[in-house]
C-alpha cells in the first residue's frame, strides 16, 4: 500500500516524532480482529484469550473466522467490533452511574450503539439514529439482535433530533470523517483522501454539532469521535464546542500500558489510538460537558398515532415484566416500550422517523398473533411462555438460510434454540413447520462447514 504524500507530510506536522512508525503499521501490519459478548445473553469471555483492556467484555482473535456461519453471532451473543471503537464503554463507565437518556447519533452499523447499551446503568434508554435509510435498516437488525428492549432506531437528519431540546442526558457523535484511521483496513479510505475531504468533513462536523447541541440538556455529556488523525476534524472541532458553545472537556482515566495518545498540540484532554501504538484501529474520542442551566420540560407538538392493542391474553405472558411496559399497535405491529420513558417515546414518535423501537412483541393476522424475531431475540422474552425446540449446528444453519426444519414440539409457536439460545420461530403444523425466519436476515452463501466458529463462552 502506498499512500498520498499529502497524507504523510499531514502526519509530521500533527504528530512530529511518531508519523514513521504510524504510517509504517498502516503499510506493513495486519488489522486485528476484536469482538465484543452480551453479558445480558449469558455470553461470556472465553478463558486463555487476549482481553482488550479498556472494555471489560472485548477480546482479540488471533484470526477473522468465518462470522456468517455462526449461529450464535445470528443471535446476538457477541459483536464484532473494533478494539479502539470499544472505548465508548470505559468513557461511559467512568463518567455515568444513573440511568440517562442517551442519544448515539451517528450510530450504523451499531458497534458503540450496543457497547452502550451493555455498559450504562439500568433503566437508561439509548436511540441510535442513522440518517441514510438503508443503513438505518441495517442499524435496526443490529440493535435488534442485541436484545435490548432500551432502545429505540431512528432515520433522521441532526436537525430533526435537534428540535427535542434538552432531551437528552447525553449525546455521543462519531461523526463522518475522512477515514483516515480506517486505511489499513481499507483501501478506498487511502484513494479518497484529499486535503479538500479533510475541510469538507471538518465543516460538516460543527454543522452537525450546532445541529444536535440543543438536544443535550444542560449539564449534560458530549461523547466526540472520529476515525481520523488530523487536527482539523479533532482537537480544533473540541476548541471550536468550547469557544463557540462555553463546553467544559473532561478527563477521562487511561493506563499508560494501554498506549493511548494524548491529545497532538493541544493541551486538551482528548484520546488518540493509532495502530503503532495500540491494538486497534485509528480513533480519537474526547468528552465534554454543556454549561449547567433549567432544562426545559419535553414538547410533543402532535400525537403519534397507535392504537391500544386488543391481544390474546397470552400475548402478554411471552414478555418478562410486562408491568414495565407499554403495548401499542402500530399498523400490525405490536410493541412493547419501557414506561419509564413514555414522553420520550411520544415525542421522538411525533418528531421523528421511528423504525424500531423497545421489543415488537407479535404481528396481527386476523386472529391469530405471530410471535416477532424481534421477541425471540430479546432479553425480555418469556421463555417458558412457548415451547421450544433445540436443533443441531447443520440444522441452525438451514434454519438461518430459511429452508424448511422439522421440530419435535406441539403445533403452532415454536421457538428454535442452538446451544439453548434463541435463533427465531417456526410455524409447526405438524407434518412440517414454516420457516419464520426473516428473509433480511437470512444466510445466502451455501456454504456447509461441519462446526461452528467457537467465539465465544455461554455463561448460563
Amino acid at each position: 500500500m502506498k499512500l498520498k504524500q499529502g497524507f504523510v507530510e499531514m502526519l509530521e506536522q500533527v504528530m512530529p516524532g511518531e508519523a514513521e512508525a504510524l504510517c509504517r503499521a498502516i503499510c506493513e501490519t495486519e488489522p486485528c480482529v476484536s469482538v465484543r459478548v452480551n453479558e445480558a445473553k449469558g455470553a461470556c469471555v472465553p478463558a486463555g484469550v487476549a482481553r482488550v483492556p479498556w472494555c471489560r467484555s472485548g477480546f482479540y482473535l488471533d484470526a477473522r473466522p468465518a462470522f456468517t456461519f455462526d449461529p450464535l453471532l445470528h443471535a446476538g451473543l457477541y459483536y464484532v467490533q473494533d478494539a479502539s471503537s470499544m472505548f465508548v464503554a470505559h468513557v461511559i463507565g467512568q463518567l455515568i452511574d444513573r440511568p440517562v437518556r442517551y442519544l448515539d447519533l451517528c450510530a450504523a452499523p451499531g458497534g458503540k450503539t450496543t457497547a452502550a447499551l451493555q455498559a450504562l446503568p439500568a433503566g437508561s434508554l439509548v436511540v441510535a439514529n442513522e440518517i441514510v435509510p438503508a443503513r438505518a435498516r441495517a442499524l435496526a437488525d443490529n440493535v435488534m439482535r442485541w436484545g435490548s428492549p432500551h432502545a429505540v432506531v431512528t432515520c433522521n437528519a441532526p436537525s430533526q433530533l435537534g428540535r427535542l431540546v434538552d432531551a437528552f442526558d447525553v449525546v455521543a457523535t462519531d461523526v463522518p470523517c475522512s477515514g483516515e484511521g480506517m486505511m489499513r483496513k481499507d483501501t478506498e479510505a487511502v484513494s479518497q483522501w484529499s486535503p479538500a475531504l479533510v475541510e469538507q468533513c471538518a465543516a460538516r462536523q460543527r454543522e452537525i454539532l450546532r445541529d444536535i447541541w440543543p438536544a443535550l440538556r444542560p449539564g449534560g455529556l458530549l461523547i466526540y469521535s472520529t476515525c481520523t488523525y488530523n487536527r482539523q476534524e479533532n482537537e480544533d472541532i473540541i476548541e471550536y464546542l468550547i469557544e463557540h458553545y462555553g463546553a467544559t472537556p473532561v478527563n477521562i482515566d487511561t493506563d499508560t500500558s494501554w498506549g493511548v495518545a494524548p491529545a497532538m498540540g493541544r493541551d486538551l484532554p482528548c484520546y488518540r489510538f493509532m495502530p503503532h501504538r495500540t491494538r486497534g484501529e485509528g480513533l480519537f474520542m474526547a468528552v465534554l460537558r454543556k454549561p449547567a442551566g433549567s432544562a426545559q420540560p419535553l414538547r410533543i407538538k402532535k400525537k403519534p398515532s397507535s392504537s391500544s392493542p386488543t391481544l390474546p391474553a397470552q400475548v402478554r405472558d411471552w414478555l418478562l415484566s410486562v408491568q414495565d411496559y407499554d403495548l401499542s399497535q402500530h399498523g400490525d405491529e405490536v410493541v412493547a416500550n419501557p414506561k419509564a420513558h413514555a414522553d420520550l417515546l411520544a415525542a421522538l414518535r411525533a418528531a421523528c422517523s421511528v423504525i424500531y423501537s423497545g421489543v415488537t412483541l407479535c404481528t396481527v393476522k386476523g386472529k391469530n398473533c405471530v410471535p416477532h424475531q424481534s421477541l425471540a431475540l430479546s432479553a425480555a422474552l418469556e421463555r417458558s411462555a412457548l415451547p421450544s425446540c433445540s436443533v443441531n449446528y447443520a440444522t441452525a444453519l438451514a434454519y438461518l438460510r430459511g429452508e424448511a426444519i422439522t421440530v419435535d414440539a406441539p403445533r403452532g409457536p415454536v421457538l428454535v434454540t442452538y446451544d439453548n439460545v434463541p435463533l427465531g420461530w417456526v410455524n409447526n403444523l405438524g407434518n412440517r413447520a414454516n420457516n419464520l425466519y426473516p428473509k433480511g436476515l437470512r444466510i445466502v452463501s451455501k456454504n456447509n462447514p461441519d462446526h461452528a466458529p467457537c467465539i465465544v463462552g455461554i455463561g448460563k
